[in-house]
């Protein structure tokens, strides 16, 4: 059975816990590596030698630093397709979707090339008389990264690189369902240039999670997941000390408008409801049709879309829609939740529950379910499902249409299909949500911007990548000075001798 191990200083590092967890082939439900588990002892030694690490590499230039991460842009866009690879295998996506998730984690590292740029600080000449002012902004020290399952390449490359660039050492902690493209990604990095220790990737559990947060030389946790670990996670660091940057789940809302182009509607929902199996923070889990004439155009547009998905392990060709979900207990939750909306009244108008692919009966997939007639008291309406789930929820006007999104306790994306740019305005400007689609069903922002959710979608004031990140990974400090006033009266035109 293949091992998993750590990354520590710069090469692999077995842990001496004895403790594993399962890595699992998501498309035949077969364990195919075990991954292990770090004490807290060895997080601490770990989190010691990034700090040792840190000094050198925070006084590097950040034009230094630009350069290993221009270079780490070369090296992934060589090796991914393995990356890929190794994604789809342990995550269970397709490969092109597998090689989404790198490219939109390497578009960030592209952007911090440009730390030089991004970290100059603010001076002010003569703010007094004979004095100048001003700042600097200057990395934290050691921080971490708490990373999920369903982007293994994207979050870690969100986190890293800002962190990185800053002039920070980092502690990775990825998820034990899908741990090998991280370590890959810290192999390239040290192959990119990164001294060693700077970057320690260390695999575990909850254990290694409250030692992070515990550990008094860790200035700053980013951390992705659910909402309940994000603010358990967020009130903990809080109490330490610690900057913490946490987003939790979502319950995205996609608005029809009568005047949408119901075909590009419903593709867009299809896209974004069940690609990746739904295992996307961004996907959009209720339609919002507004009015009965639009909500049965558009059920009758998304019926025979969603029973020809191709579902399938991403071995079976690129034409595979989405594959299996990450675990067994992630197939059975979502399988639970499907019930409880047909035990409170929703309509299944697409049925995916007797599902089976032949020759994986034991791997993870779940057909594709689409619901109607959902309303807001529903689990199904309330809980992030993570899975290829669609609901609709019929509105009755605008207005309630955008009452419903704006009322959910999630707040973390949401759009607006539509060819009327004042109701998209409207849409945009009153909206609670952070990230905001017209006519774009996963307003997922480009690198140089900033993503996150409000709400129970994100806690913190600063959001991942864009300007943000690196104000998050620093610290600005401010210089006052004074020079003696009078210019030194007249010249030395010889050599002395030293002093």
């Amino acid at each position: 059975m293949k091992e998993i191990h750590h990354w520590v200083d710069g090469k692999e590092y077995k842990g001496t816990s004895g403790r594993f967890s399962d890595v699992y082939n998501p498309a035949t439900g077969e364990v195919q590596a075990k991954v292990s588990l770090a004490t807290k002892a060895e997080l601490d030694a770990a989190v010691e030698s990034a700090a040792r690490a840190q000094v050198k590499w925070g006084a590097t230039n950040p034009q230094r630093r630009a350069r290993v991460m221009m270079e780490f842009v070369r090296l992934i866009n060589r090796d991914m397709d393995k990356l890929a690879e190794a994604l789809s295998s342990e995550h269970g996506k397709t490969f092109p979707d597998a090689k989404g998730d790198v490219q939109r984690g390497l578009e960030v590292i592209e952007f911090c090339i440009g730390a030089p740029h991004l970290l100059k600080g603010e001076y002010t000449d003569n703010a007094g008389t004979g004095i100048d002012m001003y700042s600097m902004r200057q990395p934290l020290g050691v921080v971490a990264g708490i990373t999920p399952f369903n982007f293994p390449a994207m979050i870690p490359l969100w986190k890293m690189g800002p962190a990185l660039a800053a002039g920070n050492a980092m502690i990775l902690k990825p998820s034990e369902r899908d741990p090998s493209v991280p370590l890959m990604l810290a192999q390239l990095l040290q192959e990119a240039g990164l001294p060693d220790g700077v970057l320690q990737v260390i695999n575990g559990d909850k254990d290694s999670v409250d030692a992070i947060l515990d550990s008094e030389i860790i200035q700053a946790v980013g951390f992705v997941g659910s909402t309940p670990i994000a603010q358990y996670i967020y009130e903990r660091a809080a109490a330490t000390g610690k900057r913490a940057q946490c987003f939790g789940g979502a319950k995205n809302h996609m608005i029809i408008m009568p005047d949408a182009d119901m075909d590009q509607a419903a593709d867009a929902l299809v896209g974004a409801g069940f690609g990746a199996a739904g295992e996307r923070c961004m996907a959009i889990s209720v339609a919002v049709p507004v009015g009965e004439k639009t909500a049965d155009a558009l059920i009758e547009k998304l019926i025979p879309r969603i029973e020809k998905l191709k579902v399938g392990p991403y071995t079976a060709g690129d034409d595979v829609d989405y594959g299996p979900v990450v675990t067994k207990a992630a197939k059975e939750n979502i399988l639970r939740l499907v019930q409880t909306g047909i035990d409170q009244g929703a309509e299944l108008v697409v049925d995916g529950r007797d599902f089976s692919l032949q020759g994986y009966e034991e791997g993870f997939f779940v057909g594709p379910h689409l619901f109607d007639r959902v309303t807001p008291d529903m689990d199904i309406y309330k809980t992030e499902i993570f899975g290829p789930v669609l609901s609709t929820v019929r509105a009755g006007s605008y207005e309630e249409a955008i009452k419903l999104a704006m009322d959910h306790e999630y707040g973390n994306g949401t759009a607006i299909f539509t060819r009327d740019g004042d109701a998209a305005r409207d849409f945009a400007s009153r909206i609670n949500i952070g990230m905001v689609g017209v006519n774009v069903p996963i307003p997922v922002p480009l690198a140089y911007h900033t993503f996150g959710g409000w709400k129970k979608s994100g806690f913190g004031d600063l959001n991942q990548h864009g300007p943000d990140a690196f104000r998050f990974y620093t610290r600005t400090k401010t210089v006052t000075a004074r020079w003696p006033s009078g210019i030194k009266e007249g010249g030395e035109f010889n050599f002395k001798a030293m002093d």
